[in-house]
C-alpha cells in the first residue's frame, strides 16, 4: 500500500511486537499503533481499528501467536478472546486455527513454533491476494468503469487487496481505468478508505452516495463491480458489507457482470449457504451519528446490521488466487481439497 511514495502493509510483527495502521484515524490522520495486549487486539478488532476479514485473520494470528509465547498456559483463553472478537467473517477462525494446528503438533518449540506459523499464514494472505490482483487484471479492459462496494483494498488485508488488487495491477499496467467508490454507509468505507487508498496509488475515482449505483448502472456508465467478501458459503452465497446484496441485485437487473474477490481463507465449505453466515449487528450510534456527530433528533433508534448475503444467483463468478471461478464449479473445487 502506499501512503506518501512509501509501502505499507495494514498489520505486522516486529520484534514480537504487533503493529497495526489504525483505520478509524484515517482519512485525516495516518497512524501505526502497537497492540501491547490480548485485550487491545480484541478491541481493536471490535472498535475496526483493523478491520476487513484477511486482515482480522492475520492480526488475529498473530496475537495469538506472540499472547501463546508469553502465556502458554492461556492457549484455549486466548483463542475464545479472539475468535469471539467479531464473528461474521471467517478469515478470524481461520487464521487462529492455523496456528492452533501448529501448536496441537509441535512437541518441543512450540512457542517458537506458534510465531513461525502465524508469519506463513500472513505471507500466505499477501501472496494470495497479488494473486488476485493478477488474475482480476484480465477482466478489466482500458477503459473499464468499474464499481466497488466498502473497502476491499490493501486495508482490508495485509497488503494488495481483494476488489482493489485488480485495480492496482491494471493500473501499473498501464491501463485507464475509472473506479466508482460507493460511501458505504454507515461507517463510510469507501469514502474514508478506499478513495484514500486509491488516491495514494494516482487511480481515478469518483465518490458517489451508495444510492446513486442504480443511476450509474442504468445510464450505461458501469461495466463490472467487484467487491470482496468476508465469508463465502459453500455453495457460492457471500455476505459482504451491508448493501453488497442490493448492488448485486442492480448490476443483475442491469445485466452488469458481478464479482466477489476473495482469498481461500474466506471460502468456509463448513457452511452449506449464505443462511448459515453469522450476522454481526453493530452499535446504532453507528448510524445516528457520524464520528461523533448527530445527524438525528434523537428520538429515534436504528438498527445496524453489518453485513448483507449476496446469493450465489447474483454472482458471476469469484476472483481467487487460482484464477476466475464460476459458481457453478465450487462444488467441483471442494472435491479436489483445495
Amino acid at each position: 500500500m502506499q501512503y506518501q511514495g512509501k509501502n505499507y502493509r495494514t498489520v505486522w510483527e516486529k520484534d514480537k511486537r504487533l503493529f497495526i495502521i489504525d483505520q478509524n484515524a484515517l482519512p485525516f490522520q495516518f497512524q501505526i499503533i502497537e497492540l501491547k495486549s490480548l485485550l487491545e487486539t480484541v478491541s481493536a478488532i471490535k472498535t475496526m481499528k483493523v478491520r476487513g476479514a484477511p486482515a482480522i485473520g492475520a492480526t488475529a494470528a498473530l496475537s495469538f501467536a506472540l499472547e501463546y509465547e508469553k502465556t502458554p498456559e492461556k492457549e484455549t483463553d486466548i483463542y475464545k478472546a479472539l475468535l469471539e472478537s467479531r464473528p461474521t467473517a471467517v478469515d478470524l477462525r481461520n487464521g487462529l486455527d492455523f496456528v492452533k494446528a501448529t501448536i496441537d503438533q509441535e512437541i518441543n518449540e512450540k512457542p517458537a513454533a506458534a510465531i513461525s506459523a502465524a508469519i506463513i499464514f500472513v505471507e500466505n494472505s499477501v501472496a494470495e491476494c497479488f494473486a488476485i490482483g493478477q488474475h482480476g487484471n484480465a477482466l478489466l479492459k482500458n477503459d473499464s468503469k468499474i464499481l466497488t462496494h466498502c473497502n476491499a483494498g490493501a486495508l482490508a488485508t495485509v497488503d494488495h487487496g481483494t476488489a482493489l488488487a485488480p485495480f492496482r495491477a491494471a493500473h501499473y499496467a498501464g491501463k485507464e481505468i475509472f473506479v466508482f467508490v460507493d460511501e458505504t454507509r454507515p461507517r463510510l468505507q469507501g469514502a474514508r478508505l478506499t478513495a484514500w487508498e486509491l488516491a495514494n496509488e494516482g487511480i481515478p475515482h469518483a465518490i458517489i452516495a451508495d444510492n446513486a449505483a442504480g443511476y450509474y448502472m442504468h445510464n450505461g456508465e458501469i461495466d463490472m463491480v467487484i467487491t470482496g467478501a468476508d465469508r463465502i458459503a459453500r455453495n457460492g452465497d457471500a455476505a459482504n458489507k451491508i448493501g453488497t446484496y442490493t448492488k448485486a441485485v442492480l448490476a443483475h437487473e442491469n445485466n452488469i457482470p458481478f464479482y466477489i474477490a476473495a482469498p481461500w481463507s474466506t471460502f468456509d465449505r463448513q457452511l452449506i449457504n449464505g443462511d448459515q453466515i453469522p450476522i454481526e449487528l453493530r452499535d446504532q450510534d453507528e448510524v445516528l451519528k457520524i464520528g461523533d456527530i448527530e445527524i438525528t433528533s434523537g428520538l429515534s433508534k436504528a438498527l445496524n446490521p453489518a453485513f448483507d448475503v449476496t446469493p450465489v444467483r447474483y454472482i458471476t463468478g469469484y476472483i481467487t488466487p487460482t484464477g476466475i471461478i464460476k459458481p457453478e464449479d465450487l462444488e467441483k473445487l471442494w472435491e479436489t481439497n483445495i
